[in-house]
């Protein structure tokens, strides 16, 4: 055996010796390292059972082995036919329409699913009570059937047996409906689904040319047929059908939107998931501090008998790995148990089955993270410890104020924590967010570390003041081996999370609940058919002739091209990718529309009759890279139309009035079947005025589609509220870690505090003059802490809110004080918690240890 190997085996004896007394002083240790561990394996083992899900529930999520969908057209014959000769064949159509009482006396907007006889191809359709398709949906007494949720049923006043209207049809609500396997895949809807055949959409006259409808076409292969193969129908039919304009799925990418949402949220819920293990490193750091200051009589002996400063390394090395490894155990255990006991809970929100199990990957993954942070945090104490002569461990109460340790230790922190990061980098969906993520938590442990050296600055150079409390609180925060660094470090992280988040929470729910409402427009009126306009516009400036109307044409069409090369062989950022993914709406404008300004090239002639040109929204064609003169190949009907940018728009999203990212020269769709879409604004409408003319325009028009803006406003308000509930939750995890850590470092200077305070006491302090400068010293520290929080959240807040989300910012009084008095609670009364400890102790045992 080498002598390092030999050295290392001792080291190892010696340090399960030690361990023999047990684990005194380390629970915070352990409690941080499980935390954090757990956190970060737990939520990607959540993901990735999602994610299995997902790809083991392939074929019923979708309905298909493929499914090929076009939009506002049927499948042409050729393209019908090819699809037969594939394989089973099922046909659904999807649309919004207004759901409407038989009398007329109200109506909801409803997400209608109109399917045929062999839907669904996979999973199964279920209702209460259950019926065959022909009893569900089929004529009876010049009524079709059809199933819907609870939530119709309760919006309506109905229950199963009454009937509504769907544009000119009836139809009778057989029974409701509980799921529909391939839901997740047709996307989210703002309204509740309503089932029927597509006899009875047909019947309703709501599809005409140019109407807002989806057409998909489902696929049943033959049992067994593998990826391989779907790949090469998919490709036979992009080459036999090059301008069809279909969107293609497959089983093995069957709800991308969900996996692309779940892996975005499960990075973010990592990354701060690993801020409370890097918290919680400096926990471990006071935690191995305070261990060796305590086995510094063991220390000075093993120097005293010829052991070497790298042996004493090691030995205490070994321990603290071993120590984190128990952390680690208990992380990883908890980590395992959550996708078991989430998949319950998840159900109800996700209609997915999680495939709750055991996930190595994300495991292993947890546990590196754990061991990095460890060894990042536990080196520097180590290497002070190192080089401290045996005759001053003797002399000297602890490792404090012996400068730095050697050079060697600190590259070797410094290389650990760059891994650290580069591992949260490396393994992230999103990189550019996690590269943000490890520079802003660089930079709050370097501003931070400022933070702490000014405060104690300031505390230094104050003048003498009267109080003798206050004196001793003072000089509490400046005097060598001070909590002040920790205090600051531990708790500053936390709460300058904590109060990002909220802020975002706070400016979203404003702009939601205040700004929007009083920007948008009251309605969305949306499938105006061309021949209808007219007596639309004058039925609705009758009903609201304060308001203001506004109309365009509108279709929907795909983007497949830019500058000739097929969308799918580009790489598009993340941030502008949304805009090829799916169908957009267009329209066409013959004068430059009054709500846009323009910020490169020029509006066309009135009378233009040249090339196709279009207008781009400008913050879009510069994530996605174009310039005037490129172009845009949009299918639009089953054509493909190529068009030059002949000018960029600024578009004001936030207004929610009617914006499109791309506005085409009126020539380019001359003869194309359109629809129209229109809003309303009036800013002094009442309930009942909205309600009226909602009432007016579904019975005049039933085949028009009518969106009360406040109704999408409120969902998205809850949905936004439900997404910040559990990004709170996760942020306190972070903030318990903060806790631990302060609980820590108190606890790591409770020595230090006994000496003084017996010290103090016998030269005539009081036990009233001491807690109260003790409650002062933290009311100091938590407030500075605060102040820091405050001033590193509200920028981190404003970048993402104006520079991401590009929304108007506004800092919040409630959130600045609630974060003060979380912090002064926190540091005041976990302090004092622990000074009363100390105020109990006896003089004499410690005056005879002076």
């Amino acid at each position: 055996m080498t002598r390092p190997a030999r050295q290392l085996a001792l080291a190892f004896r010696f340090a399960l010796r030690e361990m023999r007394g047990g684990l005194s002083g380390f629970a915070i240790f352990l409690a941080c390292i499980a935390l954090g561990v757990a956190a970060i394996g737990g939520v990607n083992s959540v993901a990735r059972s999602i994610g299995d899900g997902v790809a083991a529930q392939g074929q019923p999520l979708l309905g298909g082995d493929l499914r090929f969908r076009l939009n506002q057209r049927e499948a042409e014959a050729p393209e019908l036919a090819f699809l037969r000769a594939t394989g089973e064949v099922s046909h659904s159509a999807s649309m919004r329409s207004m759901a409407r009482l038989s009398d007329g006396s109200d109506q909801a907007l409803v997400e209608v699913k109109a399917v045929d006889d062999p839907y669904p191809l996979y999973g199964t359709l279920v209702t209460e009570p259950a019926l065959d398709r022909d009893a569900l949906l089929s004529e009876r007494a010049g009524s079709f059937g059809a199933a819907a949720p609870e939530l119709l049923f309760e919006r309506l006043g109905l229950k199963v047996g009454d009937r509504i209207m769907l544009g000119n049809a009836s139809f009778e609500l057989r029974a409701e409906l509980m799921s529909e396997p391939d839901a997740v895949s047709e996307g989210f809807g703002f309204a509740p689904r309503l089932l029927v055949s597509l006899e009875g959409l047909r019947a309703s006259g709501l599809v005409v040319a140019g109407s807002l409808v989806e057409h998909s076409y489902k696929l049943r292969l033959a049992p067994g047929t593998g990826d391989a193969r779907l790949e090469r129908v998919e490709a036979e039919a992009r080459a036999a059908f090059p301008e069809a304009g279909w969107s293609i799925r497959t089983r093995s990418n069957a709800a991308p939107a969900l996996s692309a949402n779940i892996e975005r949220f499960s990075q973010f819920l990592t990354l701060v998931g690993l801020t409370s293990l890097v918290v919680g490193g400096v926990g471990v750091a006071n935690a191995v501090r305070a261990y060796l200051d305590g086995k510094r009589g063991v220390i000075a002996s093993f120097k005293s008998l010829g052991a070497s400063g790298s042996f004493v390394f090691t030995v205490y090395l070994v321990q603290t790995m071993l120590i984190a490894a128990i952390g680690i155990a208990i992380g990883l255990v908890l980590a395992v148990l959550m996708p078991f006991a989430a998949s319950g809970a998840l159900q109800a929100i996700i209609p997915v089955p999680a495939e709750a199990g055991i996930y190595p990957a994300a495991l292993a993954l947890a546990a590196t993270f754990g061991i990095l942070v460890t060894l990042a945090f536990a080196v520097l104490p180590l290497g002070r410890a190192r080089d401290v002569p045996a005759t001053a461990l003797f002399r000297e109460l602890g490792f404090e104020g012996r400068g730095r340790p050697r050079l060697v230790y600190i590259a070797t922190a410094a290389g650990i924590a760059l891994a650290l990061g580069a591992l949260a980098i490396l393994t992230a969906h999103d990189r550019r967010i996690a590269v943000t993520f490890v520079g802003a938590t660089l930079l709050s442990f370097l501003v931070l570390r400022l933070v702490a050296f000014l405060v104690q600055w300031l505390a230094r150079k104050a003048p003498r003041l009267n109080s003798t409390a206050l004196r001793l609180a003072v000089g509490n925060i400046h005097r060598p081996g001070a909590l002040t660094p920790s205090v600051v470090l531990a708790l500053g992280l936390g709460l300058t999370l904590l109060v990002t988040l909220a802020l975002i929470d706070g400016n979203l729910r404003r702009q939601i609940s205040d700004s929007l409402p009083e920007k948008a427009p009251n309605f969305f009126f949306v499938d105006i058919q061309g021949a209808d306009v007219d007596a639309f516009s004058t039925l609705v400036t009758r009903e609201s002739p304060q308001g203001t109307l506004v109309k365009v044409p509108m279709l929907r069409g795909r983007v497949i091209a830019l500058n000739g090369t097929d969308v799918r062989d580009l790489d598009i950022p993340p941030e502008g990718a949304w805009v090829l993914r799916g169908d957009r709406g267009l329209t066409y404008e013959a004068e430059q529309p009054r709500n846009a300004s323009l910020s490169g090239g020029s509006w066309w002639p009135k009378d233009y009759a040249g090339e196709p040109l279009v207008s781009f929204s400008a913050q879009e064609g510069e994530e996605l890279g174009l310039a005037v003169g490129d172009t845009v190949t949009v299918n639009v009907l089953g054509r493909n139309v190529t068009a030059r940018i002949a000018n960029f728009r600024q578009v004001q999203w936030e207004t929610l009035g009617i914006n499109f990212v791309m506005v085409f020269s009126p020539n380019t769709f001359a003869g194309a079947p359109h629809s129209w879409l229109a809003t309303l604004s009036d800013g002094a409408a009442t309930v009942s005025d909205d309600a009226r003319i909602l009432n007016a325009v579904t019975r005049a028009f039933p085949a028009v589609t009518t969106v009360r803006v406040k109704d999408a406003l409120d969902i998205v308000n809850q949905l936004v509220g439900e997404l910040g509930t559990a990004i709170r939750a996760a942020a306190a995890v972070a903030l318990i870690s903060s806790v631990l850590v302060l609980a820590g470092a108190l606890a790591a200077g409770n020595r230090a505090r006994i000496h003084d305070a017996v010290v103090l006491k016998t030269l005539g302090a009081t036990r009233r003059t001491l807690i109260s400068a003790f409650a002062l010293e933290y009311m100091l520290l938590g407030l500075a802490t605060a102040v820091f929080a405050l001033a590193a959240g509200g920028v981190a807040a404003w970048y993402v809110v104006t520079r991401i989300m590009t929304l108007p910012s506004q800092f919040s009084a409630e959130v600045a004080l609630a974060t003060t008095v979380l912090a002064l609670v926190l540091t005041v009364g976990i302090g004092l918690i622990g000074t009363w400890r100390v105020l109990g102790h006896k003089a004499a045992p410690v005056l005879r240890n002076l």
